[in-house]
């Protein structure tokens, strides 16, 4: 990570009041879109979204979900995110402190979010977070806890190809963003089949894993 977590954190909470303004590009509208699509939570799931910020797709989900928490690590995002939800009379959403390899949640995740954040992660640390993902308790029908959430959908800054220096859709200074070979490799070594790769640009994808079920047991 180029910038320590508190560095992110003062740095969103800087400009948390304006940044659902200035996220208006096609590309970011379309990723936003596409993870919400893809996550697709049923009336009895609990949605995990991390990297929340101002809750854009954890308000979103909510329609659809049994219940959503957002966890993000810039007090200003929450604030602004749980303003939202009061604004809109959601109720059954929670926001509050977590990082990608530390969400501080301990319930059931069926499924699990992510837009436009984790590329503020090295990749041996977004390895350590999609693991940590991979281990949350899925709520498996058999009880065991040791199967991970059902579907983790990735909206973020990617590489399909290699990136222009001249033209770059991410900020070097702060973000290290990951090839998607990279991430899908991350993904199939947690124990997920990636399902889906969407391509909105050449530096922006959703990425959909499931986890995988073998005959006698979800892994």
């Amino acid at each position: 990570m180029k910038k320590s977590i508190a560095d992110h954190a003062a740095r969103f909470s800087e400009i948390a009041a304006d940044y659902d303004d200035e996220q208006n590009s096609e590309e970011y509208e379309a990723c936003a879109s596409l993870v919400i699509q893809r996550a697709a939570p049923t009336d009895t799931d609990t949605v995990l979204d991390l990297g929340t910020g101002t809750g854009a797709i954890a308000l979103a989900l909510a329609a659809d979900a049994e219940r959503v928490v957002g966890r993000d690590v810039s007090e200003g995002m929450l604030e602004q995110a749980e303003q939202k939800a009061a604004d809109a009379g959601i109720e059954n959403v929670a926001f509050d402190y977590g990082e990608f390899r530390d969400p501080q949640y301990d319930g059931v995740a069926h499924v699990v979010t992510s837009n436009f954040a984790l590329h503020h992660l090295a990749d041996d640390e977004k390895r350590e977070a999609i693991e940590t993902w991979a281990a949350l308790d899925g709520g498996s029908a058999d009880g065991d806890e040791s199967a991970g959430p059902r579907r983790i959908v990735l909206g973020d800054v990617m590489f399909f190809e290699e990136p222009d220096p001249s033209d770059p859709f991410y900020s070097p200074e702060v973000d290290d963003p990951a090839t998607v070979g990279s991430l899908v490799e991350m993904f199939t070594s947690a124990g997920y089949a990636v399902t889906h790769v969407d391509r909105v640009h050449d530096q922006v994808g959703v990425i959909t894993a499931e986890r995988v079920v073998t005959a006698d047991r979800e892994t």
